[in-house]
């Protein structure tokens, strides 16, 4: 039976609170699109691409028409092509170039999957993938790159961490006329997980069913509004709430956006006849107001994010979206939690601009939120070095908490720590973040792998 309370409560949500469906991702396996011929195996992707996903946006904006529900981004993410790269060989460009030429027919905002998972070593392929990175994201326009370097059951493979930090400042210099925009498409792992439907770091798993369609969800606006109610509430009682019943609140939140969720997806996915794979629940944050995990901490009880607490309070949120989320479906994955992208979030372009958010209170977050260092913009002067110490560091992270991690920093090419990066848009603008000047090119250096932590060995 309908009810005109929840009826009224979720039309509030989309409207006043920001309440979206952040993307369908269709994931497409094209490991029966390898060939020995490069051009023949970049023909069958393109058409495979299209035959799977060609209704993919229609039935996209259907669903938006029929609900009422904004369904932000469209997307496409695809087996890593390292892999077929290792039995193709020739330029791994040309791939890109297909899935780009895909993506334009279909329509959809971005393709994910021009990646390669090398935690443990470089198989055929891998470094040669990871070598043209910069030249296919300066190419391409819809197209998404990620490495994998480190999980907690192989360790971290130190010479890819190294190789990341050079392609990273080569991304960044060879979009320097477009606001450094490739590295802003490029993302360093730690665990990855092969059900993201969030680019840039999604990718079609090799375990995946050869087409699914996955959702992202997306809440922070409804989150903060219910935490602002709240706080309303406790001024009139004169009373004030413990942390237990603010966790109880927000998995009560997350519970309502992520059964939104499974409703648009298990309907794309019928639509479309495919199998409906998850919904990922991260609260993903915009530029917008009113669309800030920041707020959200500031809600609970922080002057600024980034301050003392602001750890503990994005534990305990993280950890509330989770256990909600998993009580409304039983198709939760991805990735889960809470994003911290510095300039896609209006609350933490502030807190960065007046210094209160650091680039090493953002790595401390980094332990218990869902993923990692994101859209965080440094020097264009920065050494490759020095940015893959900071992947080593995230890395390590993810590694010994047995979490994904990530690492997406933009080197503002020409900019110093006084200037901020406009990209405009979902990717907002921030400023350019102050990092440390002594050196950690020795360590760099060594190359080799981190062994895996102890508490890899769980058989």
């Amino acid at each position: 039976m309908l009810n005109m309370t929840d009826i009224m409560e979720t039309i509030t949500m989309i409207q006043d609170e920001k309440l979206d469906i952040r993307t369908i991702t269709m994931g497409i396996s094209l490991l029966d699109c390898a060939d020995t011929d490069i051009d023949k195996s970049c023909e069958k992707i393109y058409n495979k691409i299209l035959t799977k996903a060609k209704k993919l946006v229609p039935v996209g904006e259907s669903i938006e028409k029929k609900y009422g529900i904004p369904i932000v981004n469209k997307r496409i993410s695809v087996t890593p092509i390292s892999m077929l790269l290792a039995i193709s060989g020739g330029n791994p460009v040309k791939y890109a170039q297909t899935l780009d030429k895909a993506a334009k027919a279909i329509g959809v905002n971005f393709v994910g999957g021009y990646s390669a998972l090398v935690q443990k070593g470089f198989a055929s392929g891998d470094r040669e993938l990871i070598e043209s990175i910069p030249e296919a994201l300066a190419e391409t326009e819809f197209v998404c790159s990620s490495v994998n370097v480190g999980s907690t059951r192989a360790g971290i493979n130190m010479d890819a961490v190294a190789l990341m930090g050079n392609k990273i400042v080569e991304t960044a210099k060879s979009t320097a006329d477009r606001q450094c925009i490739g590295a802003a498409k490029l993302v360093v792992f730690c665990n990855a997980v092969e059900d993201n439907p969030f680019m840039a770091g999604a990718f079609h798993g090799v375990g995946e069913a050869d087409c699914v369609l996955s959702v992202g969800v997306s809440g922070p606006g409804v989150v903060r509004s219910a935490l602002s109610k709240m706080n309303s509430a406790e001024k009139d009682n004169f009373q004030i709430a413990t942390m237990n019943e603010v966790a109880e609140l927000i998995k009560k939140t997350a519970f309502k956006i992520t059964r939104m969720g499974q409703l648009v997806g298990s309907e794309a996915a019928d639509t479309l006849g495919v199998p409906f794979g998850i919904v990922d629940l991260s609260l993903a944050p915009t530029p917008a107001v009113g669309d800030s995990v920041a707020h959200i901490l500031e809600e609970i009880g922080l002057e600024e994010c980034g301050t003392h607490g602001t750890t503990a309070a994005l534990a305990m949120l993280n950890d509330a979206v989770k256990k909600g989320g998993v009580m409304a479906s039983s198709s939760v994955g991805g990735l889960s939690g809470a994003f911290i992208p510095v300039t896609e979030d209006a609350g933490m372009i502030s807190a960065a601009r007046s210094g209160t958010l650091t680039i090493e209170k953002l790595e401390a977050m980094t332990a218990v939120c869902s993923v990692g260092l994101d859209m965080i913009v440094v020097p264009g002067d920065t050494t490759p070095e020095t940015i893959s110490a900071i992947i080593a560091d995230e890395a390590a992270i993810g590694m010994v908490n047995s979490k994904t991690t990530a690492v997406r920093l933009i080197p503002a090419i020409g900019l110093s720590d006084k200037d901020e990066l406009n990209f405009g848009g979902l990717l907002g603008s921030g400023p350019v973040m102050k990092l440390h000047t002594k050196s950690s090119e020795k360590m760099i250096r060594r190359g080799g792998r981190i062994p895996a932590p102890l508490q890899s060995l769980k058989n």
